[in-house]
């Protein structure tokens, strides 16, 4: 189970409401679950730095500027 009390926050990715995705680090956790990007429906997703980095670079090469 993700504790944001032992999370650090990376960033928001709104401002609209009070149950924005977030993205955070969390040091206690297994290398391959540190990055956890929550939801605004209470779930949340856990990957690797490196599968992040990942994601990250296909957002900045275009890949994916189709689903938005």
């Amino acid at each position: 189970m993700f504790d944001i009390t032992t999370a650090q926050p990376i960033a928001t990715f709104c401002k609209d409401c009070s149950e924005c995705p977030q993205l955070f680090v969390d040091e206690s956790a297994p290398p391959e679950q540190r990055i956890v990007l929550t939801d605004d429906f209470g779930s949340h997703v856990r990957m690797s730095a490196g599968q992040f980095s990942d994601i990250v670079a296909q957002a900045k090469s275009g890949a994916l500027d189709t689903i938005i």
